[in-house]
């Protein structure tokens, strides 16, 4: 199997080396987790979540800890010590100190989406979309836990990542990437993409948006903000997430299997693995991939990650 994924991607040969212990073919391991766990934060050995009227902290071994909260949602960030939220009925974004469990603060942000964004952690500061009318994003001081600016961007804007020293922003509603400068909290480029564009990440040397309506995944020049290339995963990706490491890009699907993974340079599926599961996150971590199915309520944690062949 291992030879078969060299040939695909051999320009993924140091990448593909880091993860040889694939070879060995363990398998992923399934926790049920009750309620509606969804999006994910890696923290060490563990991994938060959130879940309905809560967040939880779980391990391979079980769950950790939980702390209430209105309406948590969207993507996650963990930023010196801290676990930064969104909820959705407060309208705020809410900090958890992740060695007590407990709240720190709430910071009355407003947020520009009912449930499907993200909340990232660049530049000293936590960034959240908050306005989805007139186009907002908030940034704030986690020193003093107030919003510190407010940035103008396209109406629409909901997802958001941090990544070569910018935030890039996404509107599914203006079809583009946005990238925001840290130094003057201004938008510096607008580039144009595909069909119902949603979650971003930054790594292996390029900026991936999912192009939810059209299946595929966009590459954007990080320094140029152009778009580079795409790869074609399938006849839609609503509503899946995505991550970068170990020489690849990881996208969690909805359809056909559970997630791919995606050769950067060359631009190419060259794995499919597990059954498709219905809506859920994913997160890279140190010896795996960890994986949501909220539908079955289940988290899944897939080891030194198991690659079978693309079809």
């Amino acid at each position: 199997m291992m030879d078969k994924l060299r040939t695909t991607a051999a320009a993924l040969a140091a990448g593909i080396s880091a993860l040889s212990p694939m070879a060995q073919a363990h398998s992923e391991q399934v926790i049920d987790v009750p309620g509606f766990a969804d999006f994910l934060a890696v923290d060490g050995d563990s991994v938060w979540a959130t879940n309905d009227g809560r967040v939880e902290r779980w391990s391979r071994s079980g769950k950790i800890a939980g702390v209430a909260m209105s309406k948590p949602c969207g993507a996650m960030a963990i930023l010196d010590g801290s676990l930064w939220v969104a909820d959705c009925k407060e309208q705020a974004l809410v900090r958890i100190d992740t060695q007590t469990a407990q709240k720190t603060a709430t910071v009355p942000t407003g947020l520009a989406s009912t449930g499907e964004l993200n909340v990232v952690a660049g530049a000293g500061s936590i960034w959240v979309a908050s306005d989805n009318v007139a186009g907002k994003v908030s940034r704030v001081d986690p020193a003093t836990n107030t919003v510190i600016a407010t940035i103008t961007v396209s109406p629409g804007t909901w997802y958001l990542t941090f990544g070569f020293g910018s935030v890039w922003a996404v509107s599914s509603t203006s079809q583009t990437v946005q990238r925001i400068d840290p130094a003057t909290n201004t938008v510096t480029k607008t580039t144009a993409l595909g069909k119902q564009p949603g979650f971003l990440t930054a790594g292996e040397g390029a900026v991936w948006v999912q192009e939810q309506g059209d299946g595929t995944v966009a590459k954007v020049d990080p320094q140029t903000g152009d778009v580079l290339g795409r790869v074609k995963v399938g006849t839609v990706l609503k509503y899946g997430d995505i991550d970068t490491g170990a020489g690849l890009v990881w996208l969690r699907t909805t359809e056909d299997q559970t997630f791919v993974a995606i050769d950067p340079n060359a631009l190419t599926v060259i794995a499919r693995q597990g059954k498709a599961e219905g809506s859920g996150a994913l997160r890279f971590a140190t010896g795996g991939i960890w994986t949501s199915a909220h539908d079955v309520h289940t988290l899944t944690w897939w080891p030194e990650p198991i690659l079978a062949p693309a079809n």
